[in-house]
């Protein structure tokens, strides 16, 4: 569910009053599934919501007014997404029952937006859907640096972005860095075509990848070119102070001890730092010792620093991914 405000102050009598405006955007659903025939469910969340003025406008749906009621409609709105998402019908006696009660009420519906950390673009609910990806949203709030750890596809990476860019919107920190090892996993780098940026970006695209998703696409350009959001290969790290920042270390397994000790001696005050890798996927010579591997043994017992593990319960992509995974483990070659 993507969405943005605006206000506008107006002056009746000797009083001025601010009304804000929200939009969301609802893509990812067919409007007549929302809005009901003839605005029939719109007209029923009017009724709901008689302080502000509700409009719908082909993908997306605009409220005006005080501050504090659209961001209840905003929640009880994503209630409705929620349970359209999860039962594929959205009725009257639905909207009626999911707008009356309180979220306290609903305990499985409001374990599910509790877990949400981004509305992401084309109404892309961004949440933690695992237990150890809950583990993982927990210890990020909990602790100034956090290591997660497991295999392909467990969403180590995507909710660590995700958690950045909810604590940027949030104004938690005032900056995302996001970082990896420009390590070959089988190919030259030299030989690929291009300058320096046309190399290194391949590397990158998870990050850019995981960005488009919750960002839309002309905030994130904003965000790159004025410095919000600096993707860059681990090398670039050197040397700096990451103050009021979330910084993300994907691909850890491919850093050597001393590589991943000067990435984490760059936290700065205010600071929030997420490690993330796969040490069964290690892409560096065979001499070469892994600092994610090295790193559990020496920073495991100290306060403010947590290892979360994920394992092939919490892979979220195809179901033939964890029959891979389990195959390779089982493997003996």
């Amino acid at each position: 569910m993507k969405n943005c405000s605006t206000f506008v102050l107006f002056k009746v009598s000797n009083y001025i009053y601010r009304m804000s405006e929200k939009i969301i955007s609802i893509e990812s659903h067919h409007p007549l599934d929302i809005f009901g025939a003839n605005d029939q469910n719109l007209d029923l969340m009017r009724q709901f919501f008689p302080k502000l003025k509700i409009f719908s406008r082909d993908n997306y749906v605009k409220a005006m007014g005080e501050e504090t009621e659209l961001l209840s409609f905003e929640g009880k709105f994503s209630l409705l997404l929620l349970h359209l998402e999860k039962f594929g019908k959205l009725t009257r006696n639905d909207i009626s029952s999911l707008l009356e009660a309180e979220v306290s009420q609903l305990p499985e519906t409001a374990g599910i937006l509790s877990d949400i950390l981004v509305h992401g673009k084309n109404g892309m609910l961004i949440r933690a859907r695992t237990v150890n990806q809950r583990k993982l949203v927990k210890s990020v709030d909990e602790n100034d640096l956090v290591f997660a750890i497991g295999p392909a596809g467990t969403g180590k990476t995507y909710t660590a972005v995700a958690l950045a860019v909810r604590a940027l919107k949030n104004k938690e920190i005032q900056r995302i860095i996001l970082t990896r090892p420009a390590v070959e996993a089988g190919e030259n780098l030299g030989f690929l075509p291009g300058d320096l940026k046309e190399k290194l970006d391949p590397y990158l695209q998870p990050l850019y990848d995981a960005l488009k998703d919750m960002l839309p696409p002309q905030k994130l350009l904003a965000y790159i070119e004025d410095g919000t959001i600096e993707i860059a290969p681990l090398a670039f790290m050197r040397g700096r102070t990451l103050n009021n920042a979330f910084a993300i270390l994907d691909e850890a397994q491919n850093t050597s001890p001393n590589q991943l000790k000067m990435f984490l001696t760059r936290m700065g005050t205010s600071a929030k730092f997420i490690v993330t890798g796969d040490i069964t996927q290690v892409d560096l010579p065979k001499h070469q010792i892994s600092g994610l591997i090295h790193v559990q043994t020496i920073l495991n017992d100290i306060p403010g620093i947590h290892f979360v593990y994920l394992d092939h319960n919490d892979i979220i992509r195809h179901k033939l991914v964890i029959k891979i995974i389990n195959a390779y483990g089982n493997s003996s070659q």
